[in-house]
């Protein structure tokens, strides 16, 4: 899907090599990719939104209520699960979606219209959702409708997908089978719409029964499997067994371990929302260790990293979001045998979400989002590394803070909850200036004198 995205970029920014080699169908082409960059603009613009008000702001206000009653008791669960929704769904969700918009050969009025419809439908029934928990307002016709909205986009996207082939390479010898990178893409894509599934199943049960706008404790804690390691994970790993190797410039992974990696995690998933705890987290454990391995991250590089454009710190970050898949799988065996108040649990997908899915995205989005968007670079390398900084503060900060809290082995852990959420707060505002100053200001690729290799780098 990136692969694709990207050569259509390629042909667009020099004309000349274009396929038909007609001037007038490559300025439509140029003018196409345009409107598909602006599309792209506007999902990454509603996932920042929900990223950092619906999302972080509410979650650093909810940990602060958390803080100063020691405890989940005086927070209502509909508030925790709605900063989760807008972070994951809202956030993480429209990325992947305007994405994946973009990587589609749209044709005709299908470039905007489809993206467009998909848009109303997601970023309405989000933003929905986060009224429902929040404010109450109608809270039982806004939990459904919200799941209803996003059901209906996620059809539209999958629809909209299955219109589309890559492109045949004839020069390129076929390889039989599909490449491990799209599997693994492809599962993520299936773990979202099977999230989105779940989620509209249960908010019309909810809506229906007249019960609190959140789900109970076990329900949810099956969700959220579902949620982390059957969307965001195989959905990172994907793009990284794609991307990472030419960018830190080590081997391609290793077929079978990632592999088997992958088939871990779907068990794993499964036997999560099957309620087996503790299998299912020793295999999602193992699965990680088995990612970690398949990726080759800890193998030597052959060559510098690929860091034009971006902060040289890069390669040390995406290395450390892995670590963090590893603390994620590893905090979520011992709270399948030890946790009682939620503070391991906490800890455990604090690492998955932020330590790992959100390194992953601040420190590969400033790479890829400035060309998709049909921009030239990051609006500033030194915003990038200061965001990826605080991130990995808070976010160290709050898993050690977590179980020690919650859990009761050291009071003085309730103090330090609140400074990891200033700085992680801090972390997030500061990604999302520097995206929405390269939006504003950043220099457009397609009027670049070397387009070609500003594409290509």
């Amino acid at each position: 899907m990136a692969q694709q995205g990207v050569t259509m970029i390629d042909d667009v920014l020099d004309p000349t090599t274009s396929r038909n080699g007609n001037a007038g169908a490559a300025a439509a082409l140029i003018a196409r990719e345009r409107r598909k960059s602006l599309m792209l603009r506007a999902w990454i613009a509603a996932g920042l939104f929900f990223m950092a008000l619906p999302g972080t702001l509410l979650g650093f206000s909810n940990l602060m209520a958390i803080a100063a009653h020691h405890g989940l008791g005086a927070l209502s669960p509909a508030w925790i699960q709605g900063h989760g929704h807008a972070q994951v769904f809202g956030w993480i969700g429209s990325f992947v979606l305007g994405i994946g918009f973009y990587s589609q050969p749209a044709r005709g009025g299908s470039v905007v219209r489809w993206p467009l419809a998909c848009f109303a439908l997601w970023t309405s029934g989000v933003a929905m959702r986060w009224a429902a928990n929040i404010y109450g307002w109608h809270g039982r016709m806004l939990l459904a409708a919200s799941a209803s909205f996003e059901l209906a986009a996620m059809v539209l996207f999958l629809a909209a997908a299955s219109r589309h082939k890559l492109p045949e390479q004839p020069h390129k010898r076929r390889k039989s089978g599909m490449e491990l990178w799209m599997v693994s893409v492809m599962l993520g894509t299936v773990g979202l719409a099977a999230t989105v599934v779940f989620n509209f199943i249960e908010c019309v049960r909810l809506a229906l029964v007249g019960a609190e706008g959140a789900f109970p404790h076990a329900l949810d804690q099956r969700f959220l499997v579902l949620l982390a390691w059957g969307f965001l994970v195989p959905m990172v790993w994907g793009f990284s067994a794609r991307w990472l190797p030419a960018f830190l410039a080590i081997r391609k992974p290793a077929a079978r371990i990632f592999g088997a990696a992958l088939a871990l995690d779907v068990l794993g998933v499964l036997g999560g929302v099957a309620a087996w705890t503790k299998l299912a987290a020793v295999l999602l454990l193992l699965s990680a260790l088995a990612a970690i391995a398949g990726l080759r991250l800890g193998e030597r590089p052959h060559g510098p990293a690929k860091v034009q454009g971006i902060h040289a710190s890069f390669p040390v970050f995406v290395r450390l979001a892995y670590l963090w898949l590893a603390v994620a799988g590893a905090l979520g065996l011992w709270a399948a045998c030890a946790d009682r108040h939620g503070g391991i649990w906490g800890a455990s997908r604090h690492a998955l979400t932020v330590g790992f899915a959100a390194t992953m995205v601040f420190a590969i989005g400033p790479r890829i989002l400035p060309h998709f968007a049909g921009i030239y670079r990051i609006f500033s390398t030194r915003l990038m590394f200061a965001s990826l900084l605080l991130l990995q503060m808070g976010c160290t900060l709050r898993v050690l803070s977590e179980p020690l809290a919650y859990e009761g082995y050291l009071a003085f852990a309730w103090k330090t909850l609140p400074i990891s959420g200033v700085l992680e707060l801090s972390g997030v505002l500061v990604f999302a200036a520097n995206v929405a100053l390269t939006f504003l200001l950043g220099k457009p690729a397609f009027a670049a004198a070397n387009r070609r290799q500003a594409v290509a780098a």
